[in-house]
């Protein structure tokens, strides 16, 4: 990975091991809990089961029933909780089961949790991460596959981070605990075991053999608000996160195009000076992102994109997303913004280059 703008900070004596997503995300929570004793775990079968996806795996029997524990199946309940105990002074990281299941406790999070630090002068900050895989690919259907990143970007207060790699997924996630306000951590759930090309009627992949794979064991940590180059380039700028960075990634080099290839890490804040350069540099933009076309982030990205690189732009923007319906099962890959519509835009792109 070309990556000139991570920061991290490590152990001195951290090794490193071959980990998917799920595992670095649990070494994150347990490296938190080893350092932090005001950091804890909540969710639906988050402790005993060890999660949904086993990412919370062996964590209570490591650290008891206090600080990592189960809730009811009520989401306002859980944030609501994990919002006093920000303001106690805890850092707790509640896990919403799926990121389709977060909307009952939407009024929690913007009008309390984001708000908090302002409406109190300061004086009360919630330091909550809110970890919750999303995304399709999977055959979740309408309930289970939902993006609803562009929704919370919208708010005041929040930020909003989505890895699209094992040693992304940990660092990022160690500097959201760490940090004083809310975080959204959406968790791509089609590459936990491994990056994923786009075509979903391939062999799987998984991150044993790709070199984000290799995590540090101990403590470090990915600043949040910093994008990734994860391929130079001089065609095109794709900006894109979680799992469209790999689809991409695996289109451009099928088509054969010098394009640079942006993997955005964190929603809000914005690397925005990092997207400037690179379109200034190409003089092309695509945006790529699974969620609905209307009103998803794209549109803001295009926004930003055509107020700074204007004079610089040699073709209209281009943004390649999922449509504006909910997520169907039966035509899953025809709503996935995959190597078809890709490949369209990318020759509408190119056309004139």
């Amino acid at each position: 990975m070309t990556d000139t703008a991570i920061q991290t900070e490590a152990d001195a004596d951290t090794g490193t091991t071959r980990m998917n997503m799920i595992q670095a995300i649990n070494s994150a929570l347990d490296v938190c809990m080893g350092r932090d004793p005001d950091v804890l775990v909540m969710g639906e079968d988050v402790g005993y089961f060890g999660g949904v996806f086993r990412a919370t795996a062996g964590l209570q029997a490591k650290y008891g029933k206090t600080r990592v524990f189960d809730t009811p199946i009520t989401e306002t309940g859980i944030m609501g909780v994990a919002i006093g105990m920000g303001a106690y002074g805890l850092r707790p990281v509640p896990e919403i089961q799926f990121a389709d299941y977060i909307y009952p406790a939407l009024d929690q999070l913007v009008s309390e949790a984001a708000r908090l630090r302002y409406r109190s002068a300061g004086e009360f900050i919630a330091p909550i991460t809110i970890r919750s895989p999303y995304g399709g690919g999977i055959f979740g259907g309408q309930t289970h596959s939902q993006s609803p990143e562009g929704i919370f970007t919208h708010v005041s207060g929040m930020k909003t981070v989505i890895p699209s790699t094992p040693y992304d997924a940990k660092g990022l996630l160690i500097a959201a605990i760490e940090d004083n306000d809310p975080v959204l951590f959406l968790e791509p759930k089609r590459i936990y075991n491994g990056p994923f090309n786009g075509y979903w009627d391939r062999p799987a992949e998984n991150w044993s053999k790709h070199a984000a794979g290799d995590v540090p064991t101990g403590y470090y940590r990915v600043d949040l608000g910093k994008a990734a180059i994860v391929r130079p380039g001089e065609a095109l700028t794709i900006l894109a996160y979680g799992t469209m960075v790999h689809v991409c990634a695996a289109v451009i080099a099928e088509h054969g195009i010098d394009a640079e290839i942006v993997d955005l890490r964190t929603l809000v804040p914005l690397d925005i000076e990092t997207i400037e350069a690179s379109v200034k540099k190409t003089g092309r933009c695509m945006i790529v992102h699974e969620a609905t076309r209307t009103s998803g982030f794209g549109a803001e990205l295009s926004a930003l994109v055509q107020e700074r690189c204007f004079y610089h732009l040699e073709a209209p923007i281009e943004r390649v997303t999922g449509f504006d319906t909910p997520y169907p099962h039966s035509l899953e890959w025809a709503y996935f913004p995959g190597p078809v519509r890709i490949g369209q835009a990318l020759k509408k792109i190119m056309k004139d280059a």
